[in-house]
């Protein structure tokens, strides 16, 4: 079934405004899913906060053109599917990268952070970076503690002072 030029226009606007807010972009082969496979692959994209999203190549360029996803243009060859992290950037890595330990036929073929194409080896280190609550959780920690060390000291001091005085206390004849 072809497309309109209003339905073309459509997607495009689409793709385009997704992209300008995403943080990262990963571009999968899926040659061989089936329609099921396909259909567990975007709930659990929807699960994980990424926009899912099967566009034809040529449509796909005219989208990402003015997006700092143009970079993946001269990659779009054979059926892809866009995936567009838009929580935070490896959320679509994780997504592509644990359904495709189950289904062998979904292949990475490109990866795009903050305007660099990366190679599809790439997918564990992006799909290893903390999601924004674990970051946090890194951040607080790391504040947290020079200030416990130096509670820690502070509190050390007379503590030292009476264990002193009670040595000094119990080696002197009563």
């Amino acid at each position: 079934m072809a497309l309109t030029l209003t339905e073309k226009k459509k997607i495009v606007s689409e793709v385009a405004a997704v992209a300008t807010e995403a943080h990262s972009a990963v571009a999968a082969e899926y040659h061989g899913l089936s329609v099921g496979e396909m259909t567990e692959l975007r709930v659990k994209a929807r699960e994980g906060g990424v926009y899912l999203r099967v566009v034809k190549n040529n449509l796909a360029k005219l989208a990402l053109a003015d997006t700092e996803f143009s970079c993946m243009s001269d990659g779009f060859v054979g059926p892809l599917v866009l995936a567009f992290s838009q929580e935070d950037p490896g959320a679509a890595a994780r997504v592509l990268k644990d359904f495709a330990k189950e289904h062998d036929k979904l292949e990475v073929k490109m990866l795009s952070v903050g305007g660099q194409l990366l190679a599809a080896s790439e997918i564990d280190r992006l799909a290893k970076l903390p999601t924004r609550d674990q970051a946090l959780a890194i951040l607080a920690g790391t504040l947290r503690a020079p200030v416990e060390k130096l509670a820690r000291t502070i509190n050390e001091v007379p503590g030292k002072l009476v264990r002193t005085v009670a040595a000094v206390k119990d080696s002197k004849p009563a």
